[in-house]
């Protein structure tokens, strides 16, 4: 199973439709999540999940029937069940400590809402117009190239564009040869993004690098606008508003040109070679030093991994992870002696044998032979 993401092409009207379904979202998680907040727990026990379905049925039996709430009944009734089902799952993420408890979404945030259809999985046609449940047909800017079958449709808008994307019940078929068989090692590194064992090289863009000057002076531009505070109940003036979607758009711009090489790049290793070794990176403790930070988060490592890990099944090549501690970029790969090396030195120059590499040439080098107990494999 694998999802798609295309964009909608909207007018006026239906982007409005789409911004008042994105809301009715939005209240319908902070609905429940204000009830859930104000349930005494000692007193009502049970799951959280039971609690919420309990919640749903009081608004559908009695708070949607209210007259100010006429307006819920305009708006299609699949998106609120699915509100209440994105709130069971914040709950059981919550649970079970994979992130924070369930905060109130606001109106500032990544507008978005999911449709399910009930009566079971739907055919969409190849061309530019999609048929969703509920929303009616809708032109795309990127035409389908073929039928697809699905049930779930999820809208979202970034920096004023509309998405949709849906996930269909397939796999794709892995090729059956690399061009590369043996493993190649990979090092990564603030200077060139990738080197390979095999001598080539990758060097990513630094999008946030060079839009730096560009949003300091968006910023210093609009310094005298009323930006709003909400803790001081201050509203923003309809010029900040425009700011705040100008610079979306510059953002949004960063992230579509490191998302794009992130993808061109990874696909390429995972067609090319059959089994690529990495670095089990910490990236977190990177970005702890504030001389790195900038340049490590605008390189985007830990996403890079993450596209490696699940494009395996799509391309039938191997991920392997070198255990953190493994000295690549201090051992000499022709004598297999270690040695110091500040990430100052671009140069390896060992003081045992005299050999002399380019630094990260010579880490890949060490990772594509390292010994296989120092090896894990890279689940997607």
């Amino acid at each position: 199973m694998y999802a798609i993401k295309v964009e909608l092409k909207l007018n006026n009207k239906e982007r409005t439709k789409m911004a008042q379904h994105a809301g009715f979202s939005r209240f319908i998680y902070n609905y429940g999540l204000s009830l859930m907040r104000q349930l005494d727990h000692k007193k009502f026990k049970g799951s959280s999940s039971k609690k919420i379905d309990e919640i749903q049925k009081t608004f559908t039996n009695f708070t949607k029937k209210q007259p100010e709430f006429a307006w819920t009944k305009k708006l299609s009734s699949r998106v609120y069940q699915t509100g209440f089902r994105s709130l069971k799952d914040a709950y059981s993420r919550w649970h079970k400590g994979y992130c924070k408890a369930p905060q109130f979404k606001r109106r500032r945030n990544k507008r978005s809402f999911t449709i399910v259809n009930s009566n079971g999985k739907v055919v969409l046609e190849a061309g530019k117009r999609i048929k969703i449940p509920t929303l009616g047909t809708l032109m795309l800017k990127q035409s389908l190239p073929c039928r697809h079958v699905t049930q779930t449709f999820t809208v979202s808008e970034t920096a004023g564009r509309w998405f949709v994307s849906f996930s269909v019940d397939a796999q794709k078929i892995p090729p059956l040869m690399h061009e590369v068989a043996e493993p190649v090692g990979l090092d990564l590194g603030a200077k060139c993004f990738a080197t390979c064992s095999d001598g080539s090289k990758y060097v990513a863009p630094q999008p946030y690098k060079k839009a730096k000057t560009k949003l300091g002076k968006q910023q210093w531009r609009n310094r005298n606008k009323v930006l709003g505070n909400r803790k001081q109940g201050i509203k923003a003036s309809n010029n900040a508003k425009k700011h705040y979607t100008k610079l979306a758009k510059t953002h949004a711009h960063i992230a579509n040109i490191r998302q794009d090489f992130l993808h061109k790049t990874t696909t390429e290793l995972a067609k090319k070679y059959a089994v690529i070794h990495i670095e089990d990176l910490n990236t977190s403790g990177m970005i702890a030093n504030h001389k790195l930070a900038s340049a490590i988060s605008d390189l985007g490592f830990y996403e890079f991994r993450r596209q490696l890990g699940y494009k395996q099944k799509h391309y039938g090549n191997k991920v392997m992870l070198v255990d953190r501690w493994y000295p690549s970029s201090k051992t000499c790969h022709n004598c297999g002696s270690v040695q110091p090396m500040p990430l100052s030195e671009r140069t390896y120059k060992c003081g045992e044998c005299g050999h002399t590499a380019d630094r990260d040439l010579n880490a890949a080098l060490n990772l594509a032979s390292v010994s296989i107990d120092k090896l894990k494999s890279l689940e997607p």
